[in-house]
């Protein structure tokens, strides 16, 4: 379900569940050249292709996943690792998220991470002041599942005990948000082309 005409769902909701890549990091795109842009487009594709989605699963090493990006995008092998770890590093807390977070948090809601990401990247994030709000997470490197696998939904809810109608999951792709409402999760599509708007949205649902 989703929220449009539906504010009195809020009131019932404990569990705030949220996406990492573009929800709660992000590259600064004014910091980004055309070019850095264009050779990671792919990652906003429906389907992502197969060795990202791999290297998510953990199933992909780094070194697998340079040589299969560096083919895919006709480069050497240690320019599409630099450019991984260049990825990596470049990522950032979108401001206006890691307040909300921190609001939510304060207010006294439990607050979950529920993300597709690989080996690499979680370790960089892990690291950020931000991550500390977490009160738990499942991430698919670390279970070999990704999302919108239904598997990963249920292991969110088992492991923490989660009442999926007290939980809500905020993503910034359609199908991961339908396959959660198929778990009975409430949904919240994040429009990453509009962060401040959405991020309003979303406090004006929880009057904050």
């Amino acid at each position: 379900m989703h929220f449009s005409g539906q504010i009195h769902i809020f009131a019932y909701l404990k569990n705030i569940v949220f996406d990492l890549g573009r929800v709660v990091f992000a590259q600064d795109p004014a910091k980004s050249s055309d070019h850095f842009k264009q050779f990671f487009s792919y990652v906003s594709l429906t389907p992502i292709p197969q060795f990202w989605t791999d290297y998510d699963l953990g199933v992909s090493s780094f070194d697998d996943v340079a040589a299969a990006l560096a083919e895919y995008r006709g480069v050497e092998v240690e320019y599409a690792a630099a450019m991984i770890r260049e990825a990596i590093s470049r990522q950032e807390t979108i401001q206006p998220t890691g307040a909300l977070i921190a609001d939510l948090k304060a207010a006294g809601y439990k607050l979950y991470v529920l993300s597709n990401m690989s080996r690499e990247f979680i370790d960089f994030l892990r690291e950020q002041p931000v991550y500390r709000h977490f009160d738990g997470e499942v991430v698919s490197c670390e279970e070999g599942v990704c999302k919108p696998e239904r598997e990963i939904y249920q292991i969110l809810l088992s492991r923490y005990g989660l009442n999926p109608s007290e939980s809500l999951f905020i993503d910034d792709r359609k199908e991961n948000i339908e396959a959660a409402e198929r778990e009975g999760i409430v949904g919240f599509h994040f429009n990453r082309n509009d962060i401040d708007a959405t991020i309003e949205e979303l406090r004006s649902k929880f009057k904050m």
